[in-house]
């Protein structure tokens, strides 16, 4: 739909997951609202396109786990807009690198997984089903703190009150402030669960050793609540549900549509100005994309108040994160006699030990790609047979760590190559009946994450989730509540709280403060 002018309560940019969530929820709310999106398609990170004839592949997130959380999936009824969610059970696979065809497999259910781990490590099944008892607590705490604005009060009922992973509040604080690298090592005897949680912990951002970084090897203590899924037909199907429920309801959703400048009258923002000039007017405006594209790109600078301007640049954006292979292929992988019916359901492991990882980080550290790159590899074909055409599969592996700035200098695009066979060459360590059978692959270098989605400096997470860059740090203390020192500004998305994944918290807060701000007198007193 094309809108070219006019007026609406909430103009929105950005089509991410976020932004139609909020766009969703503002709308149930009474509000007319407009989406506008720079690409032809919506979806953001959260998008599938047919990159190769008769493949979906998708373009960014690709697995669900949190999002499963919240209420968003069931109150906007996105089933009812072809959202149809398959299983990954196990949710992660470790396969031994050894070539045993063990693997430790990570259920749903806690009995399974630790079923599982015995095989492995009797005494580390033990020790998986006391970590994950001992750290819910703070798992379930800190969800509920993303559910809601990071203010003190929240923060505190939530995170502050909720039970240590330890006794004595001294230990259970060191625990919580140290980092994942340490708490692991103190947990676990084997390098295998070591490796395999270290992984899965590195998916957040910090590294092993960053101090505050512990969590991010806890949090998945929740996905045996809910466990995780994979939407049927690709990741974009709950972007393309979500665009599907705003429309039915009335909203409007402009694809091709970039934002040239949000429109600022008497220190207030009162709509967008699209390329090509013409202005639609809002009461609200939500940027619903990267915090430093907002200021930096979309602002006038004579339009931001203070020193905000200059703090917004020293946001640690972050030098790159990851990288990702699209691949599709004539074979699954095949980890080793007996695995395949397990491991292929969900996320791979492919990360051999912890050193491992500490290597590629280092390189990366070193302003360098990692040279021998730990992998996540992701095969949705056994579960949802309308990715790929009869006989053929869809891989994507999603690795770490690559520098968006290069200490050698070379450019991105000339150098694409290298970083994909580094890639598949650990692919092809754990399953070799893949080489030669790797028919297409588009590689998404940190530059193409930029390019393509508008991630600045192909950081997934927008900016560093590092704990000074958390709850109500996040984006900046200023800017953590959603509201911006600009009346009727706001923001929304990765680069707010609670950050990256596939989540939609923030666009769901984001909508509750939009909603009471444009409420009038005495009933912005009333929750939303």
């Amino acid at each position: 739909m094309a809108l070219t002018s006019g007026s609406v309560d909430v103009a929105v940019i950005g089509a991410g997951h976020n932004g139609l969530v909020c766009a969703n929820y503002l709308q149930r709310a009474g509000h007319s609202v407009a989406v506008f999106e720079r690409r032809p398609v919506v979806g953001g990170a959260v998008c599938t396109e047919e990159i190769f004839p008769g493949y979906k592949i998708d373009v960014g997130s690709s697995v669900h786990i949190m999002v499963h959380q919240t209420r968003i999936v069931e109150e906007l009824e996105l089933g009812k807009f072809g959202l149809e969610y398959c299983a990954m059970d196990p949710w992660a696979t470790y396969p031994l690198p050894d070539g045993s065809g063990r693997a430790i497999c990570f259920h749903k259910s806690i009995d399974e997984t630790c079923e599982s781990i015995a095989r492995i490590s009797p005494r580390d099944a033990a020790a998986y089903r006391a970590f994950i008892e001992s750290w819910s607590p703070v798992a379930r705490g800190t969800f509920r703190a993303f559910l809601a604005a990071p203010t003190m009060a929240n923060l505190g009922r939530n995170l502050v009150m909720a039970k240590g992973p330890a006794k004595g509040t001294e230990e259970s604080l060191r625990r919580i402030f140290t980092g994942y690298g340490r708490l692991l090592g103190e947990t676990f005897e084997s390098p295998e669960m070591r490796a395999a949680v270290s992984w899965l912990a590195a998916q957040s951002g910090p590294p092993p050793t960053e101090l505050g970084s512990a969590p991010f090897a806890a949090w998945h203590a929740m996905v045996h609540e809910t466990g995780a899924a994979h939407p049927k037909g690709g990741s974009g199907m709950l972007t393309q549900a979500l665009a599907k429920a705003l429309i039915a309801g009335g909203g409007q959703i402009c694809t091709d549509a970039a934002i040239e400048r949000i429109l600022v009258e008497d220190g207030k923002a009162t709509g967008v100005v699209l390329a090509g000039g013409n202005v639609v007017r809002a009461k609200s405006v939500v940027a619903a994309c990267h915090v430093v594209t907002t200021f930096t790109k979309l602002l006038a600078p004579a339009d931001v108040p203070g020193d905000l301007l200059e703090r917004v640049r020293h946001i640690n954006i972050g030098n790159g994160f990851g990288a990702t292979v699209r691949c599709t292929s004539s074979e699954l992988p095949d980890y080793g006699e007996g695995q395949q019916s397990k491991t292929l359901h969900g996320m791979q492991l492919l990360c051999p030990s912890e050193e491992f990882l500490r290597d590629s980080y280092a390189d990366y550290f070193s302003g360098y790609p990692s040279r021998r790159p730990p992998v996540l590899a992701m095969t949705f074909s056994p579960i949802d047979d309308t990715l790929a055409p009869p006989g053929k599969h869809v891989l994507s592996l999603w690795s770490q760590y690559f520098p968006y700035k290069r200490r050698d200098g070379r450019h991105w695009d000339a150098c694409a190559d290298d970083l994909a066979d580094s890639v598949l060459e650990t692919l092809f360590e754990y399953a070799p009946n893949l080489r030669g059978k790797i028919e297409q692959r588009y590689i998404q270098t940190p530059l193409e994450i930029e390019r393509r989605i508008g991630l600045i400096q192909g950081n997934v997470m927008h900016v560093e989730m590092s704990l000074d860059q958390m709850f109500c740090f996040r984006p900046l203390p200023e800017l953590a509540n959603y509201a911006t020192p600009i009346p009727n500004l706001f923001l929304c998305g990765a680069s707010t709280h609670p950050g990256g994944g596939v989540f939609g918290a923030s666009g769901l807060n984001t909508a509750g403060v939009v909603a009471r701000h444009l409420r009038t007198g005495w009933k912005r007193l009333l929750p939303v």
